[in-house]
């Protein structure tokens, strides 16, 4: 066959342009379709919708928080007391921050690790027939009602603390923290013991579903080279998990900041802080706020809305360090691909 009647690149019939924004226009392809159009105009308006609540409720407890406290003596971060029926009236946040995030803190230690575990043994060790009754169970932990847990926290978790408590004051008093006088153990470990169960479901789920994203090809590739199965998650799985695990925790730590019915029906309120987490008493901002507000007068209760907009504050920072950390993480990943 003659070289020269064989047909090269450069003789095939140019490929036609690829259309334009106008020709896209013409055609009723791409984003200009009518109903691309209405999508982007619901979803772009839910989205300013939403930024336009937030700043209302900003607006709304800023106002009033301003009205409570233009009345105090200048001491409302730093008070042990909540008085707003005297004159003039005394109410500060100084208990309730420290109780919030100890007990917020606490809650964490105990249900990440354990909700993580928990979530690998669903994903890489749990057969099937097994993984999904336990996973259903745990789906059905997250829908009980908060009161539910606070009765079974003051009515079986609180009784049967005594041998806990006095294990860690036997071996662990000593620090300080952990140290016990004896009496009920309504304290924030309690609290925060609860507060971990409830939270445990919503970490678990978000973590399982994350790790059950994990590259299939990077795990089997791992196998191949002869890595065991905790090294195969170690190297596989937890790094391409790690910023879902945060996402998830930060989700639990905002149900544990702003948990109400379960925390007032557990914990003793007193306006004191307590160097160790087994001594009774403590308070958060939400158990306070649900506490006073329907017995509070006018001023009284522009003093809980002031307390509100300190943990509306707190969750927005607490959320926003973790946006930040999970942002961070990818830009190195990306760095090191």
């Amino acid at each position: 066959m003659d070289i020269s009647t064989q047909k090269t690149d450069a003789d095939a019939p140019p490929l036609p342009p690829s259309p334009g924004p106008a020709e896209h226009k013409r055609t009723g392809r791409g984003v200009t379709r009518p109903g691309d159009r209405i999508f982007l105009g619901l979803s772009r308006g839910s989205g300013i919708l939403l930024l336009v609540i937030m700043a209302a409720i900003a607006a709304f407890l800023t106002y009033r928080a301003c009205l409570a406290i233009s009345k105090d003596d200048g001491n409302f971060l730093t008070t042990f007391e909540w008085n707003t029926g005297v004159q003039p009236p005394v109410f500060g946040i100084a208990v309730l921050a420290f109780g919030t995030v100890v007990s917020s803190v606490v809650a964490m230690v105990v249900a990440v690790p354990v909700a993580v575990a928990i979530a690998l043994f669903l994903t890489h060790y749990a057969p099937r027939r097994l993984s999904g009754p336990i996973s259903y169970v745990i789906d059905l932990l997250a829908a009980v009602p908060s009161i539910v847990y606070g009765l079974w926290g003051a009515l079986i978790l609180v009784p049967h603390l005594d041998g806990l408590f006095s294990w860690l004051n036997d071996y662990l008093g000593w620090t300080g923290i952990f140290s016990w006088e004896g009496g009920a153990p309504r304290s924030m470990l309690t609290v925060g013991i609860l507060l971990a169960i409830m939270i445990l479901p919503i970490v678990t789920n978000v973590s399982r579903e994350v790790f059950r994203q994990a590259p299939r090809m990077h795990e089997e590739a791992a196998l191949a080279l002869g890595a065991t199965r905790w090294e195969v998650i170690r190297m596989a799985v937890l790094p391409f998990g790690r910023s879902g695990v945060i996402s998830a925790s930060m989700l639990g730590l905002g149900r544990a900041l702003g948990e109400t019915i379960a925390v007032a029906t557990v914990l003793s309120p007193t306006f004191d802080i307590k160097a160790s987490l087994l001594d009774p008493g403590g308070g958060t901002f939400a158990q306070n706020i649900a506490s006073k507000f329907s017995e509070a007068t006018e001023f009284g209760r522009d003093a809980l809305i002031a307390s509100g907009l300190v943990l509306f504050v707190i969750t927005l920072l607490v959320n926003g360090a973790a946006r930040l950390i999970i942002a961070r993480r990818k830009e190195y990943s990306g760095a090191n691909a």
